[in-house]
């Protein structure tokens, strides 16, 4: 238990924080509207993050600008050149949170979609060199630092931690198709069962939508832990349910198809439990049956700063695991930490791989051997995983020139997915950078190696017939997302044949 000077002590600080936020011109968009709990155990993360905290920077749109000798233009990189730039004043205003993307099923085009602190932007980025800003849709109640956002089928979903009632946006994407002269300004309708909440994972193979770390909902909160959606019917979200009974500061949720056949065909969500206390822990969970998920494992480990996000390797074999405050608390460089997960009920730490600079590691996803990390003031930062136990960084841009120290600036998330290789980064006091990293890692080319030739075939061909829950599955080759590796996806790579990468 917490003495009380202890508790008096955090809640001082809490206060400093809270009012150094509200001195922050209000264009940057840093108030805190709805006090912090200090008994909330995320409360003295959001505490560093806001005394962290910058006005937006007035910079320029910046145009197509290859990597050369280590710069595009102002921005220290390698193997990244920047398609385009546009700063947060040209996409809405206020200050840059997480970012997502959508590719229309119907049109192909690619889009940016950017929570900021006021409000959530979106930009038509097919053509990477010459994005349009579409419009924005404004914040559902006020302004915040943390807006999150996932997009499944044709829906975007859009949350807000310390932000009141602000609930879940329903945002129909297919609006996008439709606007003439840009920018406007949207409207969605909202799912009320909880009012503001920290993170939002969406499993494309099953429809459920999971919220996180939700502090005002009452028993819709489920314990700050997993609130479950159904959005099968992707317009109309349904409660499907809790899961967990600790705050859950992030998760992912997968179909698993990894080597441990006791669980391959489960719904499974690995959640990063973050505690300011003890450093938290990973916790992974059968979710399969909503009515009764389950706890499989949970594990902490030394060094523990505070447990974050991470993403499994498409092969569902390893977790790579980012911290967010051991770099801030112990002073090493950025440490990326490699789970095994051969075995969900006894998940080992396996590997820790070290940065080269001293920022702080944020959210990362994987896209075949690559992981692509947000490091806050180190920009974005791609691993080579090749050997998923020794990776080691082999691109970056620095999307914050001035230093890598451990703080609250900079990238704050990425989106990699996208088929054309292009990959999107929101930078909190910037906005948003468009960039193509080298070689360009599209979807026929399933060993990024710039070109499509016969090692891509075979690695297609070793998910024949393979679905869902099977461990030769490669979500990557299901071309078609069917939950099954067909001819008519295997055609698809085929069609690819002697395709190479587009000149810089």
């Amino acid at each position: 238990m917490r003495s009380p000077l202890s508790i008096a002590c955090t809640a001082l600080i809490l206060a400093a924080a809270l009012l150094a936020a509200v001195a922050f011109p209000a264009q940057a968009g840093f108030e805190a509207p709805v006090p912090l709990n200090p008994n909330d155990p995320g409360a003295d993360l959001r505490i560093r993050f806001l005394a962290d905290q910058q006005p937006a920077e007035a910079l320029a749109p910046q145009a197509m600008t290859p990597c050369v000798g280590g710069m595009a233009g102002s921005y220290p990189c390698n193997n990244i050149d920047l398609g385009a730039f546009l700063p947060n004043a040209a996409i809405g205003g206020g200050s840059a949170s997480s970012i997502w993307g959508w590719t229309d099923p119907l049109t192909g085009k690619e889009y940016a979609l950017m929570g900021r602190t006021n409000g959530t932007s979106f930009v038509d980025i097919t053509d990477p060199a010459n994005p349009i800003y579409l419009g924005n849709l404004p914040t559902a109640t006020s302004s915040s630092s943390w807006r999150e956002l996932k997009a499944y089928e044709t829906y975007a979903y859009i949350i807000s931690d310390s932000n009141g009632s602000h609930g879940m946006q329903v945002f129909d994407l297919t609006q996008l198709r439709n606007v003439t002269s840009p920018p406007v300004t949207f409207t969605a309708p909202r799912y009320t069962l909880f009012g503001s909440a920290h993170d939002i994972t969406i499993n494309p193979d099953t429809g459920y939508l999971y919220v996180t770390g939700i502090s005002t909902g009452g028993a819709n909160a489920c314990s700050g832990s997993l609130h479950m959606i159904d959005v099968s019917d992707a317009g109309n979200p349904t409660f499907a349910g809790c899961a967990g009974s600790a705050y859950t500061h992030d998760t992912t949720c997968v179909v698993y198809h990894g080597p441990d056949a006791q669980h391959r065909g489960k719904e499974i969500c690995i959640n990063s439990n973050g505690n300011q206390s003890n450093g938290g822990q990973v916790v992974v969970m059968d979710v399969t049956n909503k009515a009764a998920p389950a706890l499989i494992s949970a594990r902490s480990y030394a060094g523990a700063g505070y447990v974050h996000q991470g993403w499994l390797t498409e092969d569902h074999r390893y977790f790579y695991l980012d911290d967010e405050l051991d770099e801030m608390n112990f002073g090493h460089n950025t440490k990326t930490y490699v789970w095994d997960m051969v075995d969900l009920d006894n998940p080992v730490l396996v590997h820790t791989y070290n940065g080269p600079t001293t920022a702080i590691d944020h959210n990362q996803f994987i896209v075949g051997n690559r992981s692509y990390q947000a490091n806050y003031r180190a920009g974005l930062r791609i691993l080579d995983i090749s050997n998923p136990l020794a990776p080691f960084e082999s691109a970056y841009f620095d999307t914050y020139p001035a230093n890598n120290n451990a703080n609250f600036n900079g990238a704050w998330g990425n989106y990699p997915f996208f088929d054309s290789g292009a990959v999107i980064v929101s930078s909190i006091g910037e906005g948003l950078f468009v960039l193509l990293p080298r070689p360009l890692c599209t979807w026929r080319d399933l060993d990024c190696s710039c070109q499509v030739d016969a090692l891509d075939l075979t690695l297609a061909a070793q998910s024949w017939n393979c679905g869902l829950g099977d461990a030769c599955y490669r979500a990557r080759v299901d071309r078609d997302r069917d939950g099954l590796v067909t001819v008519a996806d295997m055609m698809q790579f085929s069609a690819e044949w002697g395709w190479t990468c587009p000149a810089p």
